[in-house]
């Protein structure tokens, strides 16, 4: 793991931490079922981990123009032969990233979800394909109102489904502050072996994990909440596990993405940096005007070059970092092959949240009380 700021003894301080939390990740592999049907009221076939993407020859698409849809389709059709194969049988499910329900600058823009779905259907994976979300902070179905997503849903025939309202499966992460597991909702629908994950979402800083790409869209977004929480009119007092798979502290979200990870992640990653967030996001940032799109069937590799792009020490960014050691995809700038424009042109520093340098406490040794 590259971690330039941290001597190899810190390190080791810091790995013997990782050890022992690592003692939740095997119940990361089995979960118990509730709500037991996926979207479309069937249910799905039995939850299998996705093979996690080769490192060898890891390829990722990088287009610049000042069309976003067209950004997109251009880098998807990169990989037309490959991703049609990889989708086989089976059912394409989009997850956007709109953690706010009201702030398009957070949220994976229409465009973007209309480019997915029009190539879909130039490669013959549209039939059964749905836009799932499940925002932090108020009811999906705003977020589809407010963001523009029913007319383009109804265009393609797509079903747009809310993750809180479908079953879904108990998964253990971490908690920091008592190195326990704590039982988190995850949805079955993306938990469901039957589904192609597509990850479409913005570069974003992030004030807990320095930056939020594909990854990261996938693992929080699958925690659940119950129906009305939070947002307009929701009902106070309701539950949403998304916190608890932030892991009490920085160290626990970074790990917890990583562990989770390993079972639940994108086999597609779309990164629309038409637009990107930089400062306090995840939706409290300011816009930065990028006008870029990667996407890579190897997720790391697409999350690595989009660290890249915004200007980001890779080495400052845990839960990438964690995935890299494991072998879960590429991170070796050296060992991506980059289709389309060159990184170098397109580099645009993003600046960091208020509070970078708490986050970075995942770098430094866990020192006893």
């Amino acid at each position: 793991m590259a971690c330039a700021n941290v001597t190899r003894r810190e390190w080791l301080r810091h790995a013997a931490w990782a050890a022992a939390a690592a003692a939740a990740a095997p119940s990361l592999l089995a979960g118990r079922g509730a709500r037991g049907e996926s979207a479309g009221g069937k249910a799905g076939p039995a939850a299998a981990p996705p093979p996690a993407p080769g490192r060898a020859g890891s390829r990722v698409a990088l287009t610049a123009g000042d069309n976003r849809a067209d950004n997109v389709m251009r880098a998807l059709r990169t990989f037309e032969k490959e991703i049609a194969q990889a989708i086989g049988s089976r059912r394409a499910v989009i997850k956007p990233n709109n953690v706010g329900i009201d702030t398009p600058l957070c949220a994976t823009h229409a465009d973007c979800i209309q480019a997915i779905l029009e190539f879909l259907k130039s490669i013959g994976k549209l039939d059964g394909a749905i836009v799932a979300e499940s925002p932090a902070s108020g009811p999906a179905a705003a977020g589809f109102d407010n963001y523009g997503y029913r007319p383009v849903a109804a265009k393609y025939g797509a079903k747009l489904v809310d993750l809180d309202a479908e079953g879904f499966e108990i998964v253990q992460v971490l908690d920091e502050r008592d190195l326990r597991p704590h039982p988190v909702r995850m949805s079955k629908v993306l938990l469901d072996g039957g589904a192609f994950i597509i990850s479409a979402c913005k570069p974003k800083t992030h004030d807990r994990v320095v930056a939020t790409l594909s990854l990261k869209n996938i693992v929080v977004g699958a925690a659940i909440k119950y129906p009305g929480f939070g947002g307009r009119g929701g009902r106070g007092g309701l539950i949403s596990d998304k916190p608890t798979v932030h892991g009490g502290g920085h160290r626990g979200t970074n790990y917890n993405l990583f562990a989770v990870g390993q079972r639940l992640h994108p086999h597609l990653a779309v990164i629309d940096a038409f637009d990107g967030m930089e400062g306090n996001g995840p939706i409290g940032g300011r816009p930065v005007d990028h006008r870029v799109c990667v996407v890579s069937p190897d997720w790391l590799a697409a999350d690595r070059v989009g660290v890249e792009l915004m200007g980001i020490d890779f080495a400052k960014v845990g839960y990438l970092n964690y995935s890299a050691a494991a072998g879960m995809g590429e991170a070796d700038l050296k060992k991506i092959e980059i289709v389309g424009e060159p990184i170098a042109r397109h580099v645009k520093p993003y600046k960091l949240a208020d509070n970078i340098e708490e986050q970075l406490i995942w770098m430094k040794p866990v020192r006893n009380p």
